[in-house]
């Protein structure tokens, strides 16, 4: 059983469980606080019954016009806790938010194009590869790719937010 509950600034301090994957990107503590403070509603982690921190996810809203969207920053769950359907659950929170808050056409999130794992349970979730983007976690030796997956809302009828593009970008397009 678990319950899910906004995040809480005191939650930065009892989260290292979940962080410790390492295709989990980890931030400094004013990432974190920043959004926080800006996308509270956006926010969100699970605990087991002893208050263990199981999961979470933060995101945000950004664009302008119809590329007005939900994104996720960060959804991790615990190693213990996987293939739980956690991930699930918090990813619908965050479209919801995304639908109800925001009105957003789509969400979007970025993914190593190495994580099969995660690209596979994503499109379980209907995300799909809208772009490569070259060298997005340039903090790595090479410079790793990523996939930019989205998933269309019903605000996007036409679903224009998921029709993939045929070239890769570079990370400085990605507002374009």
């Amino acid at each position: 059983m678990t319950s899910t509950r906004k995040f809480r600034c005191d939650d930065l301090f009892r989260f290292n469980n979940v962080n410790l994957d390492v295709l989990t990107e980890t931030y400094n503590m004013s990432f974190y606080l920043q959004y926080l403070t800006k996308w509270p509603d956006y926010f969100l982690l699970q605990e087991d019954p002893n208050g263990t921190m199981m999961g979470y996810v933060m995101g945000k809203a950004e664009g302008k016009g119809e590329n007005w969207h939900g994104h996720v920053t960060a959804v991790t769950v615990a190693p213990e806790f996987r293939r739980l359907g956690l991930a699930k659950n918090l990813m619908d929170y965050l479209e919801n938010v995304s639908v109800e808050l925001y009105d957003g056409y789509f969400v979007d999130l970025f993914v190593r194009v190495s994580n099969t794992l995660a690209i596979g349970m994503y499109e379980k979730f209907g995300y799909s590869v809208y772009r490569r983007v070259l060298g997005y976690y340039s903090g790595d030796d090479d410079g790793e790719d990523a996939f930019d997956m989205r998933k269309a809302l019903p605000r996007d009828k036409d679903k224009k937010s998921i029709i993939p593009l045929p070239y890769p970008v570079m990370p400085d397009s990605l507002m374009d």
